[in-house]
């Protein structure tokens, strides 16, 4: 599932195309991808208007439009936003699609694309409940303001296991599992570390790494790993996965100590990649 790094790409790689266009045509082949309202309320609360600017918030994509309403995509397992000329064919599993015009630029096509079915493209007016578990989202550590004391209060004193906290969205919204496994070892930490036993020092080594490893993964366009199809806007694939020290390196030597052997534990339906000397 594309994390926090993957969703802001692709919402800086549409930016500018988006960003002043016009919907002139709304296409959608699968009803499943406009599951929580019909496809007659996307068509017209599209239809005509122009996109004003584009957000995220953890893992949530948002358009808004001149009219007030807002398009909300959330890319789950396998979706992707495509840019393409409107004549290029369109990719398998092309589920919706904008046809967009602005002033001096030639028509472009927006493909939600989502072989997977889990993605959805919602149109909604902000006053309405439509997307309830936006509000509920925690700290976002790039939108939101996120020094070490908004960390610690979001944090601290829980009392379950590391990995368990930096996955939970209410928490801190946009880690997943790359970036968690990632962030533990950076900060020299076990998954099942609870986190009511962390030190302020110990807190803040982590807070410092969260950072740094989104902001790394960020710069670098995600991480386009083989079982994936991710990719930007542009078809441009990340390139973060280089800097994996422990997510998927099972069997490997750790690039961190040069001592330990990369593992990999299950449990609660996850997998955790970690280094047995590095994180003890």
């Amino acid at each position: 599932m594309p994390e926090l790094p993957e969703v802001e790409t692709v919402r800086r790689s549409l930016d500018t195309a988006i960003v002043g266009s016009r919907v002139i045509r709304v296409d959608i082949g699968r009803l499943r991808s406009v599951r929580r309202t019909r496809p007659e309320v996307v068509r017209a609360g599209l239809l005509g208007e122009t996109f004003t600017t584009t957000y995220r918030r953890g893992k949530y994509l948002f358009f808004d439009l001149a009219n007030g309403n807002s398009m909300m995509v959330h890319l789950r397992m396998s979706g992707r936003l495509l840019l393409a000329a409107p004549d290029a064919p369109r990719e398998a599993h092309t589920h919706v699609a904008l046809l967009l015009e602005r002033s001096g630029a030639e028509p472009t096509e927006l493909r939600f694309v989502d072989p997977r079915t889990f993605g959805e493209v919602v149109v909604f007016n902000p006053d309405d409940d439509l997307v309830p578990e936006v509000g509920r989202l925690g700290l976002d550590p790039l939108v939101d303001e996120f020094g070490f004391e908004a960390f610690r209060s979001a944090v601290a004193g829980r009392r379950r296991g590391l990995k368990a906290v930096l996955l939970d969205q209410t928490v801190i919204a946009g880690i997943g599992n790359i970036y968690a496994d990632e962030i533990m070892h950076r900060a020299h930490m076990r998954w099942d570390r609870r986190v009511d036993t962390l030190a302020t020092a110990q807190l803040k080594v982590l807070h410092r790494m969260t950072v740094e490893v989104l902001r790394e993964a960020v710069a670098a366009g995600g991480s386009t790993l083989s079982d994936t199809q991710y990719v930007d806007a542009l078809g441009r694939q990340g390139i973060f996965q280089a800097e994996h020290r422990v997510y998927a390196r099972e069997g490997e030597r750790c690039i961190t100590c040069g001592r330990g052997i990369i593992r990999r534990v299950t449990g609660a339906g996850r997998s955790t990649h970690f280094c047995p000397v590095c994180q003890r």
